[in-house]
């Protein structure tokens, strides 16, 4: 299962770098992951600020 970002991003950019597989990208109002690509690693949830990434 894919994780979501939800409206509680706050545009840090921290998820972002944390990826490893470039699966988020900059939506027009919050970052979005890919679900295609996302393999549930949970890595951009231990470093989101607003605990804006949750479970899809």
């Amino acid at each position: 299962m894919a994780h979501k970002i939800t409206e509680e991003c706050v545009l840090c950019g921290a998820c972002i770098t944390e990826c490893p597989e470039d699966a988020i990208s900059e939506g027009d109002d919050i970052y979005v992951i890919d679900p295609d690509m996302c393999t549930d690693c949970g890595s951009c949830v231990d470093v989101c600020p607003s605990a804006a990434i949750v479970p899809a």
